[in-house]
């Protein structure tokens, strides 16, 4: 297969070079504590199972594309939660349970995140409630179960699950676990921010190399906002920063354009699920609204490639167990590529060392296999 044939027609479906752009390293920190982030480090690093994830060379992509290296953060050996999301959920409710066995941990969830605060808290050996919309997965819901943790399913979208997670939660004196923070509610978010800076942590230590590009997914905007506080507090050069989003959800896009946190309405959800939001988070708005050089969108039409292309060892020397949420930043590289103007305004060339964070592996299972399927059958055609 000519991986050039595959790949050279991928394009974003909008383009914005940030004009506020200023990283200031303070700025970041004053938002996300370098102690916070110290603390973070520290505690997980001693956890049972602790490891650093792989750093992968995407040495087949990176040949393709004309860069010096294109490494990848493989989350999907993350624990046994096979994201990224552990380092958050997890981490926020070690902090704010303090040893107590008496209370009851809450959050609502598309997945990824309820996973992590339940075997947080099943760690703790604490009881947990979760929260799911009606469109997550039966597949999800039975992983959440599996560690201890009570799943109530909501009709309606995840918004509608938050806002019962709120209701009940404020009856029964539930200590809410939440990664979106708005003026009231920002220290939990800011936890599962500081556990998310730990991949930077990490990557800082794996390569002598100097990055120079990150591309970063964003759903409300907590792992991006949170790898760039890692990059504050751990790169020695800061890199510039690349905001990929579906199409149909580009609210970080969205909000920079315009100056303000804005909310959208998705008329379709993308099946880059825990990627689908309407609004930022207000934590990574504040940091990310001066950090983030561009912001992309793409479609869903290239994410079943992706995923095949990373399993069938097209785009690195080793099989990579990518999902639906591993592939945007991917997607997001090649199409500012294949886009001359934005590649020269990023002065990404033959010298740079682009980061992709490859942040969950097969998490959902039977969606995984499904997408994989037709991705191959799309790549042989």
């Amino acid at each position: 297969m000519n991986l050039k044939i595959k790949i050279n027609k991928w394009k974003c479906s909008k383009i914005l070079l940030n004009k506020q752009y200023n990283f200031s390293r303070l700025t970041v920190t004053k938002y996300l504590s370098k102690a916070l982030i110290d603390d973070a480090y520290n505690t997980i690093s001693k956890w049972k199972g602790y490891k650093k994830t792989p750093l992968i060379k995407l040495n087949k992509l990176s040949k393709e594309l004309k860069l010096n290296n294109v490494f990848y953060k493989d989350e999907s050996k993350r624990f046994h939660l096979k994201s990224f999301k552990a380092l958050g959920g997890a981490f926020a409710v070690e902090k704010i349970a303090k040893s107590k066995k008496d209370i009851i941990i809450s959050s609502a969830t598309a997945g990824n995140h309820g996973r992590s605060v339940a075997w947080g808290a099943q760690r703790l050996g604490l009881k947990c409630k979760i929260f799911i919309s009606q469109y997550v997965s039966k597949n999800r819901e039975k992983d959440i179960k599996n560690l201890g943790a009570d799943v109530i399913r909501v009709k309606g979208n995840y918004e509608n699950s938050l806002k019962e997670c709120q209701k009940q939660s404020k009856i029964n004196k539930w200590k809410i676990v939440q990664d979106v923070s708005n003026k009231k509610y920002k220290y939990i978010p800011k936890l599962t921010m500081a556990g998310y800076s730990l991949m930077i942590k990490e990557i800082s230590n794996q390569t002598n190399k100097y990055i120079t590009h990150v591309f970063l997914q964003a759903g409300v905007g907590g792992m991006a906002a949170g790898a760039v506080a890692g990059v504050a507090r751990y790169f020695k050069r800061i890199p510039k920063i690349v905001v990929v989003e579906p199409e149909a959800a580009a609210c970080v896009l969205r909000s920079i354009e315009r100056g303000k946190m804005t909310k959208i309405k998705i008329n379709k959800q993308s099946v880059m699920g825990g990627m689908s939001c309407s609004e930022m988070s207000l934590v990574p708005w504040q940091i990310l609204k001066n950090t983030a050089n561009c912001c992309v969108s793409i479609k869903d039409t290239n994410i079943s490639k992706t995923i095949a292309l990373l399993y069938n060892k097209k785009l690195s020397k080793i099989k990579i167990v990518g999902g639906e949420c591993s592939a945007p930043g991917i997607i997001g590289l090649v199409s500012v590529c294949n886009d001359k103007t934005i590649k020269n305004s990023l002065k990404i060339n033959e010298n740079s060392n682009i980061l992709l964070i490859g942040c969950e592996g097969d998490a959902d299972t039977l969606l995984y296999d499904k997408l994989l399927k037709i991705g191959k059958k799309k790549l042989s055609s």
